[in-house]
């Protein structure tokens, strides 16, 4: 086992540094100037902000600067906020990103889970039907539609919730809908399948022949089994979720880090850029890796396939 897992993280770090170098090189090709109030400066003053921020030498002397800081922790400062430290401005807005995707992944998790279950012990019925019609709605609509078509009705048509900003739980519900659709329709698709495929077994029928009551032989030995192959899909759920959260937290205004990097874009703060970037590849590396440990501990098979254990 600690074979299998010492293989992993050092592929995890490779992912990684590839992940930082093509981004740091695609953020080089954006167009603009990382000073968005350039019109009002002199020249000689832009000459200095460039030979401040290092802009003046050459792209891999500055890619080799950028790595050589990372190694250490130190992701730089911000073009756009007076040379404020990007590790400081991601610590101050991660705490909405975490709330919201923690609530949308819990929310979504236990929505999907209720609707397979309910959509197989009920196959080929309207309840099958119609849960099947939410799974595809929610994996077609893309999120930020349904975030625009939430505020219309729920926020300026009928005042039910509030239309944007993060001042309370009830401003939490509306983006938690939107990010959590995806998870929902995902886990209610994946599940109603594998419930079907485990109500088929041999042994399902066994421990009706046993005795056991329907509602036993569904919590003991058919959720149980529907649900293990479920962790293989929660690490690009959890991507999909931060993903959503981007575009999600500059709909509704809200202050978390999806906000700050769609500004930073636009803005050309290439160290806020690279920050956040990497900030959460290495979620996504974390989740990934524990989904992989969790898998290979379920199924030795796993851990086998990639050399002796």
């Amino acid at each position: 086992m600690g074979r299998y897992i010492g293989g992993r993280v050092l592929s995890m770090i490779i992912t990684f540094l590839i992940i930082a170098s093509l981004t740091f090189f695609l953020m080089k090709l954006l167009p603009g100037t990382p000073f968005n109030n350039q019109e009002k400066l002199t020249d000689t003053q832009i000459v200095q902000l460039n030979e401040k921020y290092g802009l003046n030498d050459p792209v891999p002397v500055q890619y080799f600067n950028y790595m050589k800081n990372l190694l250490v922790g130190d992701l730089g400062v911000s073009f756009q906020q007076d040379g404020r430290e990007v590790s400081t401005i991601i610590t101050e807005r991660i705490g909405p990103s975490a709330y919201l995707g923690l609530q949308s992944l819990v929310v979504g998790t236990i929505v999907g889970l209720f609707l397979g279950i309910i959509a197989a012990l009920r196959h080929n019925s309207f309840l099958d039907y119609g849960t099947m019609v939410i799974a595809v709605l929610g994996i077609s609509i893309p999120n930020f539609v349904i975030a625009g078509l939430m505020q219309y009705w729920l926020g300026v048509k009928w005042q039910l919730l509030p239309v944007a900003y993060w001042e309370g739980f009830a401003y939490t519900i509306m983006p938690t809908i939107a990010i959590a659709s995806i998870v929902v329709a995902t886990i209610a698709r994946f599940m109603r399948t594998e419930m079907l495929e485990v109500l088929g077994q041999d042994y399902i029928t066994t421990a009706k022949a046993k005795g056991l009551s329907s509602t036993a032989v569904v919590i003991r030995h058919t959720i149980r089994n529907a649900s293990i192959p479920i962790i293989t899909i929660m690490g690009p759920l959890v991507v999909s979720l931060m993903t959503g959260t981007l575009v999600i937290e500059q709909i509704f205004v809200i202050p978390g880090l999806g906000e700050k990097f769609v500004n930073s874009i636009l803005t050309n703060d290439f160290p806020i850029i690279m920050g956040t970037t990497l900030f959460f590849s290495i979620l996504f590396i974390v989740v990934i890796l524990l989904v992989d440990i969790m898998y290979g501990i379920v199924d030795p098979r796993i851990r086998l396939a990639g050399g002796k254990d």
